[in-house]
């Protein structure tokens, strides 16, 4: 990389930060070619041999997502391996190979034709469902149907194998098939024009820690093979072509990031606790049991957090029982002597049409609609499945239970109602469970936080989900990039709310927790800290940050800050009191 300064104007661009970190290096501007094919009218008996040209292009595309899929599985495990296996569920679907095969029999065109008539009419239909789910569905779609072409059209498909020389890479999206193809030794960072924190190619980057900006909108129109670039996947940045200054600045930052994760890499077997002797738990949010590994390897004291979504997503019907307790005793076992909270089935309504689930049409508005403990409560067979499943691998670690968006106290009476019947259920038949399995409820509703104190009275525990907590008390969709900067942790009425929920807890006796992404936000550590928080359940990777900032801080000093932060007026005074704060 050259140290003269580049000629061209320098340029900034915010995006969202989808993977952390920083990565310098020359651009590399990639570009899909168009696929384009030609129409053709078919005589009848050159039907079935169209039929079997499309057949084999679906197997071919098959052995291609196969082989994409084994590799995600060696390099990130199962969980990650789920993304692909969405390609597969929509490659052998039915419907989509049978509504093609249809347009070629019935209207007598080519498989290329078919193809695209099938997938505009699936876009057009997808276009008109707002929710970010089938946003996804509809891209994974047109991913597969973009590989199928590839084969009926004879064309090799573009990848990032080729890269002969560490780069930047650009585009205006990235393909799970796209991202797996990066030479993972010769990627500095990637940046796309498109794209959220929980697209594939996010997910993927994160899995492979590569740093990552995306929903940038234009990079790719303000970047040109060969030009400098920096992705700033901390602060979602990309600076194209930028003065010497700034990238001396960012090479010294990314100096200074290596240094320090292989120093707190060494904090891994202390315990979280303050200089003056204030010890709290730091525990880690996981979505599958391939990720125990990781967790304990940064030094997690529990799974503060265990998403069970992942068993509902991708699948054309809900998971078994047996399937919910093979998940929960493998990460039971696997985290003995610490204690794992799973939570129940935190998915919308929106999550039950691909499920099969009878009785459900439309859900308009997911975040306000039927999700969570409502959706759980109005479909009790599913909930009383994972309870079951629960209850049972219970007695193989140290369990808990945790319902998601409480908003009142007879949600979590009646939550509890059905637990105690499935426990009653078990005991009958000689089903072995723990009897002393704590329960506990998700605060992340202000009108959950404004009842806390009652909920504390019948809760073993409560755990802060600040992700939703933040979002409905500013009015903020947190994944709408035009108002994703009012989205702010930082908000009086967010801490305020938090302060009352750990104070009501502790009045009652019970600890509380906070699971969301606020928790492993260095910016706030020692406000949560003194404002009294029990547990903090962070990704593992936010572990070793969170422990040393928790070993240098004292816990009397952050009481001091968090008084005084929750006595501002508004955000100024607020940021200059965090500014100033030593300690």
């Amino acid at each position: 990389m050259p140290d003269t300064r580049p000629p061209a104007k320098s340029i900034v661009l915010r995006g969202i930060p989808a993977s952390p970190g920083i990565g310098i290096g020359k651009a590399f501007v990639f570009k899909e070619e168009a696929l384009s094919y030609v129409f053709r009218a078919l005589a009848r008996d050159e039907v079935r041999k169209e039929i079997v040209r499309f057949r084999q292009a679906v197997s071919r595309t098959r052995t291609e997502i196969l082989q994409s899929r084994d590799k995600v599985l060696k390099v990130l495990g199962k969980s990650h391996a789920a993304l692909i296996d969405v390609h597969l569920l929509i490659l052998e679907d039915a419907l989509f190979s049978k509504d093609i095969e249809k347009k070629i029999t019935q209207e007598l065109m080519n498989a290329e034709a078919a193809l695209v008539a099938v997938l505009d009419s699936i876009g057009r239909t997808f276009s008109k469902l707002g929710d970010e789910y089938f946003r996804q569905r509809k891209d994974d779609i047109m991913d597969v149907g973009k590989l199928v072409m590839r084969h009926l059209l004879g064309q090799k498909s573009v990848t990032l194998s080729n890269l002969s020389e560490r780069a930047v890479i650009v585009a205006h999206d990235l393909s799970p098939s796209e991202t797996l193809s990066m030479r993972e030794d010769l990627t500095e960072g990637f940046a796309t024009d498109i794209g959220g924190r929980t697209s594939h190619a996010a997910i993927l980057a994160q899995g492979l820690e590569i740093p990552a900006v995306v929903g940038l909108k234009d990079v790719t129109a303000h970047v040109a093979t060969g030009d400098l670039v920096v992705v700033d996947g901390n602060e979602g940045l990309v600076i194209i072509n930028p003065t010497m200054a700034v990238l001396e600045n960012y090479r010294k930052a990314r100096e200074i990031q290596i240094a320090e994760s292989r120093e707190l890499e060494k904090l891994k077997d202390l315990p979280a606790q303050t200089q003056d002797g204030h010890r709290v738990v730091l525990a880690s949010n996981i979505e599958a049991p391939e990720e125990v590994k990781t967790a304990l390897g940064h030094g997690a004291e529990g799974i503060g957090l265990y998403r069970t979504e992942f068993l509902y997503l991708n699948r054309h019907r809900p998971p078994t029982e047996e399937e919910h307790f093979e998940n929960y005793r493998t990460v039971a076992r696997q985290m003995l002597p610490y204690p794992v909270i799973i939570r129940t089935m935190d998915i919308g309504g929106d999550k039950l049409l691909p499920l099969g689930v009878s009785g459900f049409d439309d859900e308009p508005n997911p975040f306000l609609g039927l999700r969570g403990i409502r959706l759980c409560l109005r479909y009790q067979d599913l909930f009383k499945l994972q309870l079951r499943a629960i209850l049972r691998a219970s007695v193989e670690g140290k369990l808990k239970i945790m319902y998601p968006m409480i908003t009142s106290l007879e949600e979590l009476r009646e939550a509890n109602r059905i637990l105690e019947e499935v426990k009653r259920d078990l005991s009958a038949k000689g089903v072995a469970f723990d009897k002393g399995l704590e329960v506990g409820v998700m605060i992340e509703t202000p009108s959950a936080a404004m009842i806390s104190d009652l909920l504390a009275q019948e809760a073993d525990f409560l755990s802060l989900g600040t992700n939703d907590l933040i979002q409905y008390t500013v009015a903020v969709d947190r994944v709408n990039e035009n108002v994703a900067s009012l989205y702010n942790p930082l908000h009086l009425a967010v801490l305020r709310l938090i302060a009352r929920v750990i104070e009501a807890a502790h009045q009652a006796g019970k600890w509380v927790g906070m699971c969301g992404e606020m928790a492993g936000d260095p910016t706030v550590t020692k406000i949560l800290l003194g404002l009294g928080l029990d547990e903090f359940s962070v990704a593992a990777s936010a572990i070793p940050k969170i422990k040393l900032l928790l070993r240098g801080a004292s816990y009397e000093r952050a009481q001091k800050l968090a008084q005084a932060v929750l006595q501002s007026k508004d955000q100024e005074s607020l940021l200059k009191r965090l500014s100033t704060f030593k300690g």
